[in-house]
């Protein structure tokens, strides 16, 4: 009878120890990320989040939007993107890291809007997102840019202190105060496809672009004036063609907008002559 409760004595502390050793297993943190270590294509280094804040400022960050960041790392910029209501997800390689970003999530209680998958950003379907971040280098980002240039205009990206080539950025910040490393955020606006030759009721405008540069001539039936001090902000273009100050909206092969010469506004529309 001893032996007896001995041994029911022994197969309950067993199962009690098998038992706290799973939830412990279930509960334990996963290991912390180390500044500096190894990664697909970049080392993982943190950003400051004054900077994240910023950068999250840069691009106008609602609840309307779909942030989307490529090497999100232990999580820290989805995380706040999903504090101001938007849908946030983290394309991360290192499945380590991705299971810290969810921890991370859910213990700031962000869980619903902030997801992370274990993907490679140059293989992610970037269509769906309103805001990409990125925190990568200057090749990787130049790599990545002919699909930027692909997505929906008026789609912002925006880059921790790393360039797009020759791509000039719409918006620039310096951090000067608060800030030791990697202080500087770029964002580019992705521009409307405008280049070639678009009808107009009095001819015919004829426009180049590069990236949101736009440059070209206009011609009437009076002459032809060159197109100056063009730009492009998403589906909004704007120039000069001899005394009239354009600007209008880029919808598809259509713009509508107005002009502006010697103090008097008229609407303007034209209509892509062949579609490009």
């Amino acid at each position: 009878m001893i032996a007896s409760f001995f041994f029911r004595r022994t197969y309950l502390v067993v199962g009690l120890l098998t038992f706290a050793t799973g939830l412990l297993a279930q509960t334990a943190p996963v290991t912390a990320p180390r500044t500096g270590q190894p990664g697909k294509d970049v080392i993982w280094l943190p950003s400051p989040q004054i900077l994240v804040d910023r950068m999250l400022d840069m691009a106008k960050v609602t609840a309307r939007d779909v942030v989307l960041d490529l090497g999100s790392g232990d999580g820290r910029m989805v995380i706040a993107a999903a504090k101001r209501g938007a849908r946030a997800v983290g394309v991360e390689y290192d499945a380590t890291l991705v299971e810290v970003s969810k921890r991370n999530a859910a213990t700031e209680g962000v869980s619903d809007r902030a997801t992370f998958g274990r993907a490679d950003l140059f293989q992610t379907d970037l269509s769906q997102a309103t805001v990409i971040t990125l925190f990568l280098r200057d090749d990787l980002n130049l790599k990545l840019r002919p699909k930027l240039l692909g997505l929906k205009p008026g789609t912002r990206v925006v880059s921790n202190t790393f360039s797009m080539d020759d791509w000039e950025p719409d918006d620039l910040i310096v951090l000067e105060r608060n800030c030791t490393q990697w202080c500087s955020a770029m964002m580019w606006v992705i521009p409307a496809r405008v280049q070639g030759t678009w009808r107009i009721p009095e001819g015919d405008i004829t426009l180049s672009q590069m990236f949101q540069m736009v440059t070209g001539s206009l011609r009437t039936r009076t002459g032809r004036a060159p197109i100056t001090n063009g730009r492009l902000r998403g589906d909004q273009i704007t120039f000069m063609a001899g005394r009239g100050r354009y600007s209008g909206r880029v919808s598809g092969n259509a713009i509508e907008g107005t002009v502006t010469e010697g103090g008097r506004t008229v609407k303007w529309t034209a209509t892509r002559a062949v579609s490009e």
